[in-house]
């Protein structure tokens, strides 16, 4: 899953690709380096990122989006919790919705059934606006767990089939860098849902915090942490740097599966 930020201020990436005619030209360059989905986002989740409009989403979102569609088939996923946002992205062509809040926004849940496209289920605790101010959980993976079984539940019981749920475990969003760790090391115990496990390490500061680098210095971390996740069984990445990423993955899984 490639990403686009089509935002001014994602902590990696933000204002690169804010206008259509940019963002356009890095989700080709994506597509050629081997994405399988270009996740398009409008409003940044990063810690202590402000909340924008419906209208100012979409302004953002969909001339990318059709955009995108005019030109290729690869499936769009829509980087959102907002209802109104999760609607006319469909609309103009995306075929998933990629969710931090996991449909607990008012509306949200609804929508997804009305919509009835691929929905991934993030866990976060907190918002962005507060989600690293000291998070603490007694074990992440069973209080991940939990809520993520929770959150399946639920979506199942409104009427989406379980069929279109990814699950997303969260890194970075509410967690320290002994969370993150132990959820990675535990990763494998997602499994048990029987559900496609998307995850999203890309240039986070968990690597920072480990490493001491930049944003821009993270390249390599963020592939080693995406081959361990491929081999703790995920089957989706989220990532800035397809090429690479796509390239070390491919080995993670096809070192895992040999002879079975």
């Amino acid at each position: 899953m490639g990403i686009l930020n089509v935002t001014p201020d994602s902590f990696s990436d933000g204002g690169d690709f804010f206008s259509p005619e940019k963002a356009l030209l890095h989700a080709r360059q994506m597509i050629r380096e081997g994405a399988a989905i270009i996740d398009v986002g409008g409003e940044s989740t990063r810690p202590g990122a402000a909340m924008i409009s419906v209208d100012e989403e979409l302004t953002r979102i969909i001339p990318v989006i059709e955009a995108i569609k005019a030109e290729s088939d690869i499936p769009i996923s829509i980087d959102t919790s907002k209802p109104g946002v999760m609607s006319a992205a469909v609309d103009a062509g995306a075929s998933m919705i990629n969710d931090v809040r996991a449909l607990q926004e008012a509306g949200a849940v609804e929508m997804a059934v009305a919509l009835q496209v691929p929905v991934c289920l993030m866990h976060m605790q907190g918002g962005p606006q507060t989600m690293q101010l000291e998070p603490q959980y007694d074990d992440v993976v069973l209080h991940v767990k939990g809520f993520l079984q929770q959150r399946i539940d639920h979506c199942i019981a409104a009427g989406l089939l379980r069929e279109l749920i990814v699950i997303d475990p969260g890194f970075g969003f509410g967690k320290t860098l002994a969370h993150n760790q132990a959820l990675l090391r535990g990763l494998g115990q997602l499994l048990q849902f029987e559900l496609p496990l998307l995850v999203g390490v890309s240039r986070k500061s968990m690597i920072a915090h480990m490493l001491g680098l930049k944003v821009d210095e993270r390249r390599y971390g963020s592939i080693s942490l995406a081959s361990i996740a491929v081999w703790q069984g995920a089957s989706i990445i989220r990532a800035h740097d397809v090429a690479a990423t796509l390239q070390a993955v491919q080995v993670s899984y096809m070192c895992r599966t040999a002879g079975n």
